[in-house]
């Protein structure tokens, strides 16, 4: 199997004519100049110089703006120096990330002469009012009409949604996954709203209008929309904001996050959390009262059975008073564990009654 690598190439709010409350894009990114064909070619030729695998998957990527609302003549710039490379051999695909407005068949005919396999759509929410109250500048019949024209033409169709934007409830956020799902992505992003310098959001959130989530809440909403996706066999490619020097711990001097559910590890968080949900399930399932289980795993698995900082481990003690023992095994498939009872309340009374000699 094929190791797959990406080459990313931000093009930071170029081609948006639109301000959304929450967004910065030069400051998510970090990338504040406007990038030129040899800016393409000098990313990708460092990028594949540090690539060591013989056998792999390339591909390029342009995240950051709405790709297809750039001027036609640097887009075509862009991807032309990209194209050179799936040419000779050395990339084999592109990616784009763009505006559900910004999609037609004209450009859709010119993306895929470029060889352009991917294209990711800024949803972030399917309620147009919650689109409106973000001053996004679409609504979802427009992520709609996009959605189906790209998969009609080809291409791999990728949607990004954001969870915890101004008046969003989490039940908004589970239609918004259940009608994404109905369009039937291949792969979806999921970002929980930060709080970011010099955005609109700060100012409502300064004066008390607008609330961010907490880490946990995210956590628990990221994690129900998770379980939607994967059920229906949707790849959930990211979860939260890259950590970069500008997106990170609102306590660091560079950083840029003012408020909100940031965490340098928030995917692992969520699947932890939805590991955790699992263990207890068949913990309860036991029609015994448990003290000690053993419970197999993939050892791919294994970090996220136990938790950060081992939270699981010591949350099931804590609430449950059962002590657990992680095993790694490669015979188990990932995603799948076993659990087996090494100890219950029975057992220590036995014990006692032995000890005391009682019949």
């Amino acid at each position: 199997m094929k190791k797959e690598y990406i080459i990313p190439i931000f093009v930071p709010h170029l081609g948006c004519p639109h301000k959304c409350t929450f967004c910065d894009q030069q400051k998510i990114t970090g990338q504040t100049k406007q990038i030129t064909a040899k800016d393409v070619t000098n990313t990708i030729d460092y990028y594949l110089k540090n690539f060591k695998d013989d056998s792999k998957y390339v591909e390029v990527a342009f995240f950051g703006g709405s790709f297809t609302g750039i001027d036609e003549k640097i887009q075509n710039e862009l991807l032309e120096a990209a194209n050179t490379y799936i040419k000779s051999g050395k990339v084999n695909s592109i990616r784009i990330s763009t505006r559900p407005d910004y999609i037609d068949k004209n450009i859709l005919k010119r993306l895929k002469k470029y060889h352009v396999k991917t294209i990711e759509l800024g949803v972030q929410s399917t309620n147009d009012y919650i689109l409106a109250k973000c001053q996004r500048g679409h609504t979802f019949e427009d992520v709609k009409k996009a959605s189906r024209l790209i998969r009609w033409n080809g291409f791999i169709l990728g949607h990004q949604m954001m969870v915890g934007l101004p008046e969003s409830t989490k039940l908004d956020e589970i239609n918004t996954a259940k009608q994404l799902i109905k369009l039937k992505p291949k792969i979806v992003r999921i970002y929980p709203v930060l709080v970011i310098k010099g955005t609109m959001l700060e100012k409502e959130y300064q004066s008390g209008e607008y609330q961010p989530l907490t880490v946990e809440q995210a956590v628990e909403r990221s994690k129900e929309i998770m379980r939607l996706f994967n059920k229906a066999n949707i790849e959930v490619i990211r979860l939260g904001l890259q950590n970069t020097e500008e997106i990170t711990d609102p306590k660091e001097s560079k950083s840029t996050v003012v408020a909100g559910p940031y965490h340098p590890a928030f995917r692992q968080l969520v699947e932890d959390s939805m590991w955790y949900d699992e263990i207890v399930a068949r913990i309860k399932k036991i029609n015994v009262k448990v003290m000690q289980v053993k419970i197999t795993a993939n050892p791919e698995n294994i970090n996220s059975i136990i938790g950060h900082k081992k939270e699981n481990i010591l949350k099931l003690k804590e609430i449950y008073d059962v002590d657990v023992n992680v095993t790694p095994s490669e015979a188990i498939k990932k995603g799948k564990f076993e659990i087996e009872i090494e100890k219950t309340y029975e057992d220590i009374l036995e014990e006692e009654r032995k000890k005391l000699n009682i019949k």
